[in-house]
């Protein structure tokens, strides 16, 4: 997967003191999450339908956060 052309984005609730940061990037066909703190690290990519519907479910609260 061709990760050069995504522009990042740093979680609104990540803090600039090193904290847990997460971007996402969208891609022509993808919707990506990498860790800040390790951008040439793991990737994972969603398609854009399976990123909306986890969005919505977190949005809902239908996902446990512990």
């Amino acid at each position: 997967m061709e990760f050069s052309h995504v522009t990042w984005r740093k979680a609104s609730y990540s803090n600039s003191s090193g904290g847990a940061c997460v971007e996402v990037g969208v891609g022509s066909q993808f919707v990506a999450v990498r860790d800040s703190k390790d951008p040439d690290g793991p990737r994972l990519a969603f398609s854009a339908g399976a990123w909306d519907t986890f969005l919505r479910q977190v949005k809902h609260g239908r996902l446990d956060s512990a």
